[in-house]
């Protein structure tokens, strides 16, 4: 491990840049695990993207990872992975640079601990401060494609984090859950955010957004929403505790 590929350690806990094909595969098999493939989770994108890993100090044992795509200009968010599902035509007009954070997931069994999201976010922030990005985007995935354990969190996504109307995802694939069409109700706010996937409460409390609809999408056997956040609305409290983080390494 050299020093420039340490993104930033504390705790127990250490976050890098992948260095090596071992890297990238110790990476590819977590997915694979935490999505339930038959095999190593592997597509196209991640010969283009930066592979983030996060691994115990002590052991070595990777207990997280993502990838990110790194953009200098919106125009290009159509050679993104989640331009697969998502007509994201209307953010080719976002000012400056941007990235893709995808394939987020940690290793079963340590989800409950904060300091593993924490860091993960640490690195991220990193990256956006190095990079001077304006936008975060990426697909936010819930387990499974049966809708109903998840109307609560629709409810809640349909009434207070939708995208705005001028940057707004349209419809792409062919399998799609248009949650603003759910009768209007008011949602459990409680289970509604703990049925959420750690990301995406993480996004929404940045002041993301996400698309009016959901993608099927079967070959990975979950539901997913597209994400963003907008890195000038990120509130000004907020980013200094993720720079707290990012700035230990």
């Amino acid at each position: 491990m050299t020093h420039q590929m340490t993104l930033l350690a504390k705790g127990r806990y250490v976050a890098r840049i992948a260095e090596t094909a071992g890297d990238v595969q110790a990476a590819q098999a977590l997915r694979g695990a935490c999505f339930s493939t038959d095999g190593p989770d592997a597509d196209r994108f991640d010969s283009l993207c930066r592979h983030i890993l996060i691994e115990e100090k002590t052991s070595g044992r990777l207990m997280c990872c993502f990838r990110m795509l790194v953009l200098q200009h919106a125009h290009q968010i159509a050679e993104s992975y989640s331009a697969q599902f998502y007509d994201l035509a209307a953010l080719g007009s976002v000012q400056g640079g941007c990235a893709e954070v995808g394939r987020f997931c940690i290793r079963e069994g340590v989800i409950a601990d904060p300091d593993i999201l924490r860091m993960a976010w640490g690195a991220i922030t990193a990256i956006v401060d190095a990079e001077n990005l304006q936008l975060l985007f990426g697909c936010s995935s819930f387990k499974g494609t049966d809708v109903s354990p998840y109307i609560d969190s629709f409810n809640l996504l349909k009434a207070r984090h939708l995208a705005p109307l001028p940057l707004r995802p349209r419809v792409k694939a062919p399998m799609v859950f248009g949650f603003c069409d759910l009768p209007c109700q008011a949602p459990d706010l409680r289970a509604g955010m703990r049925a959420m996937p750690p990301l995406l409460r993480t996004y929404l409390l940045m002041g993301g957004w996400v698309s009016d609809h959901a993608v099927v999408d079967e070959a990975l056997n979950t539901l997913h929403v597209f994400t963003a956040v907008e890195v000038d609305a990120i509130p000004e409290t907020r980013k200094r505790l993720l720079r707290a983080v990012a700035e230990t390494a």
